[in-house]
Order: structure tokens, then C-alpha cells, then sequence
């Protein structure tokens, strides 16, 4: 497996630092809010990554962090009148529901910021006793130019970035460059106890403390949104590496921009939208699919066309799968004239679907792969394939199906007694060729929303769209 490496600027052959058992850290959101589509593109784009990882066999440690104190929290619970501690629990709460909608599973560990103040607090001393940090009023500092490949995540030189930076009022930095590491008190903040006065952490190290205490000095993979490459992961690497002096993260893999309407999202142009807002609409799964059907490197637009575009594509496969179950429930022993023929072609899709995810998670080609077998599978399906080519077909559709984390919104097949005996009453009328008759329980059961379907197998139903 091949994998972009944001550090290098090129594809590099992906191999754990222990054969087999991966550790990646992916950043989380600062718990303030709901999440917006924007933060929902990293969370199923990494989720795949980890499912694939795990598909292959491999066993992942997959840390993804809540950032619970930060300005935007604490403006919150002054606005509202509560805790910092509140707000945090409240959308962190929030977030799992989102996150359980869009069918992310759970990261190994969930660490939050507030529960990791002492590991914080000692790499901040490790950096102040190897002069790469200082104290000033309260505040500490990272001192930037002390770190001499500052810079190389984002390929901008400091002397550049210095131009454009200048020190706040209430700072007392040496250099433009030198970001917080530690905030001194301010009234009406929570505060901890440490050597050089109360305070709380600044953004930046929370990350790289976490990533140590859960992953270790050097991690496999960091992820997160292009928007995070400077200066959040920048700086994580700066302070990581003078820390613990080895490499921070082995691979760097960050997912592109969404747009709105072609136009980039903010507040300001009132096209920011939750996740929650969007799935009020259409539902989780199609936000799902429009996050995983483009490279996750490339930028993706969200409209009205492109979410309900995605819906379509979604009952596509979703019909496909009922097709498949269905023909194997009716199934016989006999094969198809050419079925050994069929299941070769049907394991080659597999092969396919395998190539394009070790293309750097090709997740837009995987998915063309699982358009083509389920085509395959429209196709067999519409005569009378074996049990065993369906049991074939359909551990491999659903094997894609698993990695690309969809098709997870199962219908309620039940029906009650009164539908199943006007079923069985119409395929009495049919079969005595009272034709009339069937077509009036066809109509009748339309009414009720239910959809029937006559196939080589017998009658198929389903609930109208």
C-alpha cells in the first residue's frame, strides 16, 4: 500500500513501525458546537482508512482527541451562563451521535485535553530545561528558530512566515514566530496548577502530549484537514521533535476542502452547515458517501445536487443487494452454464477493489470497482443463479461495502399478516391465470406503498421510495 505523505510531497510504500499494528492519531474537533460537514470529511475519510487497515488484517491503535479547552469553549459558557466542562460533555455527547450516524466507529481512545494536563505539563518542562521553550509573565512560549526544520511540513520558511505574523497586545514573545505552549490565568477561566503559574494549555500541545502518553515518541500515521497543516500540525511537529528527539509521525495525510455551493463555507456567507442540519434533510448515509466519492485529497462541493446525486447512487446499490439476497434465498444446487467463469470475474472485482485502496485510499475508484460488480450481479441475477455464486457475490460485495462503510441503513423487511396473505392470494390468482384478479392486489398493495416485482425467482417486494 502506497499512501501520500504530505511531509514528503510524494507516495511512499506504507509499512507499520510494528509489522501489522499501526498507531494513527487523527485529530478531533474542539467541542464547542456541532460538527459541520467540513469537520465531517476527516472523520469518514479516516474511519475508511482504519477500516481498511483492519480489512487487511492488521491490528490499529486509532487515537482521535477532543480538544475540550480552548477560547471558543470557554466564550460559550460565559455566553450561556455554565461551564467550560459543561459545554464540552454536552457536544462531545453530540458528536457520537453525529459520528453514529455517519457510521464512524469509536477511535481506540477519545482523549481529552482536560484529562492529560500533568503529560502536558512535563513536555512542556522537558522543553523549557533544553531551551527550546521559555517563560514570560505566565505565559511559555516555543522558541521557533531553535527548531531548524521548522517549517518543513508546510514547505514555508520561517524568515517568511515572520513577515507575516506580528506579536498580539498582552504577549511577551522574543520572536513573531513563538507560539504558546502554556496561557497564564485569566479571570473567569479554568486554570491548573503549574511550576511557572496557573493557567491552561495552548492548542498545540495538546496533540503532541496525547499522541505520546497513547501512541508513543513516534507515531505511523497524523491526519487530519489540509487546514490544520500550519500551524497546528507544524508545530506539533516542532515541539514533538525537540521533546522527544526522534520523529514525530512517520506519515502525514491531510483530506481537501469542501465548498459550498462552489463557494468556500463561512459563516459570513451564511453557507455553514452541521452535520446535523444536513442530515435533518436527507439522512447520515448520503452525507457518508458524498465525503468518501472523490480522493479524499482532492476538494469536494456540496449542493443540493451533488447530496441527492449521491442518495440516487446509494439506492443503486442498495437495490443491487436486495437483488443478490433475494436470488439467494430462491437459489437451487444447479449451477449457471458459465459460473465458474462468473466467480472468477466476481474475485477479480476483489482484486480491483484491493488495487485501488492500496492507491493511496483510491476510495473514488473502489467505488467504480463496487458499481461494476454490482452490475455483474444485475446481470446473473436476472436468471437463475446458484446458491453458490450467490454466496460468493455476496461476501464480496459486502466485504467493500464494510470498508467503504455504507449501505448500513437496513429497511424493515416485516410485513404484517394481512400484506403477506394478499401476496400469497395474488400468486394464487396468478398461477390459476386470473389475471384480473392479481392485477387488482397489485394496485391494492401500491396503495399501501409496497412495490411487487415479478422475477424468474418468484415475487420480490419493496417498499416505495
Amino acid at each position: 500500500m502506497v499512501l501520500y505523505n504530505t511531509l514528503t510531497r510524494k507516495k511512499e510504500e506504507f509499512k507499520p513501525l510494528v509489522p501489522d499494528k499501526p498507531t494513527i492519531y487523527a485529530c478531533g474537533p474542539t467541542v464547542y458546537n456541532y460538527i459541520h460537514i467540513g469537520n465531517a470529511r476527516p472523520i469518514c475519510v479516516f474511519d475508511v482508512l482504519r477500516r481498511y487497515l483492519e480489512y487487511r488484517g492488521m491490528e490499529v491503535t486509532f487515537v482521535q482527541n477532543f480538544t475540550d479547552i480552548d477560547d471558543k469553549l470557554i466564550n460559550r459558557a460565559n455566553a450561556e451562563g455554565t461551564t467550560v466542562e459543561n459545554i464540552a460533555n454536552r457536544f462531545i455527547n453530540e458528536y457520537f451521535i453525529d459520528a453514529k450516524g455517519l457510521n464512524v466507529r469509536e477511535a481506540t481512545v477519545h482523549p481529552l485535553a482536560t484529562e492529560n494536563i500533568n503529560e502536558i505539563i512535563e513536555m512542556i518542562k522537558g522543553l523549557i530545561d533544553k531551551g527550546f521553550a521559555y517563560e514570560a509573565k505566565g505565559d511559555v512560549y516555543f522558541r521557533a528558530q531553535r527548531f531548524e526544520e521548522y517549517g518543513k511540513l508546510s514547505r514555508m520558511p520561517l524568515e517568511d512566515l515572520e513577515k507575516g505574523m506580528r506579536v498580539e497586545v498582552g504577549e511577551h514573545k522574543e520572536s513573531p514566530a513563538d507560539f504558546a505552549l502554556w496561557k497564564a490565568a485569566k479571570p473567569n477561566e479554568p486554570m491548573w496548577d503549574a511550576p511557572w503559574g496557573k493557567g491552561r494549555p495552548g492548542w498545540h500541545i495538546e496533540c503532541s502530549a496525547m499522541a505520546r502518553r497513547y501512541l508513543g515518541k513516534t507515531i505511523d500515521i497524523h491526519c487530519g484537514g489540509q487546514d490544520l497543516i500550519f500551524p497546528h500540525h507544524e508545530n506539533e511537529i516542532a515541539q514533538s521533535e525537540c521533546c522527544n528527539g526522534v520523529p514525530f509521525a512517520r506519515f502525514w495525510l491531510h483530506n481537501g476542502y469542501i465548498n459550498v455551493d462552489n463557494k468556500k463555507m463561512s459563516k459570513s456567507l451564511g453557507n455553514f452547515f452541521t452535520v446535523r442540519e444536513v442530515a435533518s434533510k436527507y439522512g447520515y448515509e448520503p452525507i457518508r458517501y458524498m465525503m468518501i466519492a472523490s480522493h479524499y485529497r482532492s476538494p469536494i462541493n456540496y449542493s443540493y445536487e451533488v447530496i441527492e446525486q449521491c442518495r440516487a447512487s446509494l439506492d443503486r446499490l442498495y437495490t443491487c443487494r436486495e437483488n443478490l439476497t433475494f436470488a439467494q434465498k430462491h437459489a437451487s444446487g444447479e449451477p449457471m452454464a458459465n459460473e465458474n467463469e462468473i466467480i472468477e470475474n466476481v474475485l477479480a472485482r476483489r482484486q480491483e477493489f484491493i488495487e485501488a485502496m492500496d492507491d493511496d485510499l483510491n476510495t473514488a475508484g473502489a467505488l467504480g470497482v463496487l458499481f461494476e460488480l454490482a452490475r455483474d450481479i444485475n446481470i446473473f441475477t436476472a436468471s437463475q443463479p446458484s446458491r453458490r455464486l450467490c454466496d460468493t457475490a455476496l461476501t464480496v460485495f459486502d466485504e467493500m461495502c464494510d470498508v467503504l462503510g455504507i449501505l448500513y441503513c437496513k429497511e424493515d423487511k416485516s410485513l404484517d399478516s394481512k400484506v403477506e396473505e394478499l401476496i400469497k392470494e395474488r400468486a394464487k390468482a396468478r398461477a390459476e391465470k386470473d389475471y384480473a384478479k392479481a392485477d387488482r392486489i397489485r394496485d391494492e398493495l401500491k396503495s399501501m406503498g409496497i412495490i411487487l416485482e415479478d422475477t424468474p425467482q418468484g415475487v420480490k417486494w419493496r417498499w416505495e421510495k
